[in-house]
């Protein structure tokens, strides 16, 4: 599993101008079950995403294909972790 930190770099005031690519991009890692959560990172410092089911070599492609990381509105980086307990409703995520 991985924690992707998006958070905001030298071209953050274009962030509208490639905002429908930005949520295109997330809704394709939502279509494709990579992506589990995304959001907002505060106080106004980016976004995140919960991502599992791929490796990190594929992840480090898929963020990279983000308009907001190819157009550096934000910077990525990604955490690997790997879940050793969880609360019962969230036991899928183990292993």
């Amino acid at each position: 599993m991985f924690i992707v930190l998006l958070k905001f770099a030298v071209n953050r005031s274009k962030a509208l101008e490639f905002m429908e690519g930005h949520k295109a991009w997330l809704q394709r890692g939502f279509d494709d079950g990579v992506f589990l959560i995304a959001g907002s990172l505060q106080p106004n410092l980016g976004g995140g995403i919960l991502a599992r089911g791929v490796s990190r070599a594929d992840l480090v492609r898929r963020v990279n294909d983000d308009p907001f990381v190819a157009e550096h509105v934000v910077e990525a980086e990604i955490l690997e972790l790997s879940p050793s307990r969880t609360d019962a409703r969230l036991a899928f995520l183990q292993g």
